[in-house]
């Protein structure tokens, strides 16, 4: 009986497609198909026309370093111009996003790193095909050597966080559009004024700019946490003395504070309800009731502008001489979360 020759594809390998080599008969059946080091989500099923006589040939597989793997059975490679009929690509478990643009499945990432260079090779090119741009993949500490394959393939860091990193890749041959790395960090400052004219001032420990000096307590706001409850905690936090929200009464934006990063800092007008300090001994030297005169005569201020001018509005909302911003919970249509508006109350509002 007359042979025909069918490659088939078994599973894309090292950037390239991999067939198996059969020496097949017109009868055709179905078998599934998968490669070893290969994770959930990657395992698809592939037809092959094959008949019972079916005898697999010898072939040489290059490693992903360029050299020779040893001869294996069966497999095959073939380079990503060549047409298969019914070839099914393997790819990486992703979702679309709203831009056209693609997530990678951190969960369903293979283990074997020579598994995800070829698949990450293989989604690149199917991807393009279909004309999508941003691609987004987030690896976790416990994947961390899949970083430099990443990198390798064209990869660029975005931004990272405790157990993670996110790496980005954009596809058109044009200015890349994806949104850029975080770019601000975001602190608070809490006025507190007692009855007796008197605010609730630390001394910081940290060689700063303003060490030595009396100021306000500050600090920076937790994930998630409100602008106005990172105030109310950062004053607990450092003194002990329990406040409420007031109102916002202004808030400062420097540019290439820490890290190069931009840093915003609310300042926020608070109402004490204990007046007992008991510092945080970590962080801060000393903190008092200060009366407001010896407190704003001190020379950092007198040389600050920007910090007089701050504690001259603090003073004035006060005194009921100026209105900041207070908050109101409203829900957004965007996400359909409450969320909070800082605002300028008025009759006409």
């Amino acid at each position: 009986m007359e042979m025909m020759a069918a490659d088939l594809c078994l599973r894309q390998y090292s950037g390239i497609f991999c067939q198996q080599c059969l020496r097949v008969s017109g009868t055709s059946w179905t078998q599934n198909c998968t490669l070893p080091g290969l994770s959930r989500g990657l395992l698809r099923k592939s037809s092959l026309s094959v008949s019972p006589s079916a005898q697999f040939i010898s072939c040489s597989v290059p490693s992903l370093n360029g050299g020779i793997m040893p001869k294996r059975k069966g497999i095959h490679v073939m380079s990503p111009d060549l047409q298969t009929p019914g070839l099914e690509m393997e790819c990486l478990d992703a979702w679309d996003d709203e831009y056209n643009g693609v997530i990678i499945d951190t969960e369903c990432l293979p283990s074997s790193a020579n598994a995800f260079a070829s698949v990450l090779r293989a989604s690149l090119s199917n991807w393009k095909l279909k004309g999508k741009r941003g691609i987004w993949l987030k690896i976790i500490s416990e994947q961390a050597d899949l970083v430099p394959i990443a990198i390798q393939e064209g990869f660029e860091y975005h931004h990272a966080e405790p157990g993670y990193v996110m790496l980005t890749y954009w596809i058109p041959n044009e200015p890349c559009m994806l949104p850029g790395s975080p770019s601000h960090q975001i602190g608070v400052a809490g006025f507190v004024i007692n009855e007796k004219r008197e605010v609730l001032v630390v001394k910081e420990k940290c060689p700063c700019s303003c060490s030595g000096v009396w100021k306000l307590p500050t600090g920076y706001i937790n994930k998630y946490e409100e602008i106005f409850s990172g105030a109310v905690r950062e004053v607990k936090e450092e003194t002990g003395v329990h406040t409420v929200f007031l109102e916002m009464v202004a808030f400062r934006h420097a540019h290439r504070v820490a890290f190069e990063k931009s840093d915003l800092l609310f300042v926020c007008m608070l109402k004490p309800l204990s007046s007992e300090i008991v510092i945080d001994e970590n962080e801060i030297q000393d903190a008092k009731w200060m009366p407001l005169g010896d407190f704003i005569e001190q020379s950092f201020y007198r040389e600050d502008y920007m910090s007089k001018k701050m504690i001259l509005i603090c003073i004035a909302a006060h005194e009921n001489g100026y209105h900041g911003f207070t908050a109101q919970q409203l829900i957004s249509k965007l996400d359909g979360r409450l969320t909070f508006l800082y605002y300028q109350r008025s009759k006409q509002i």
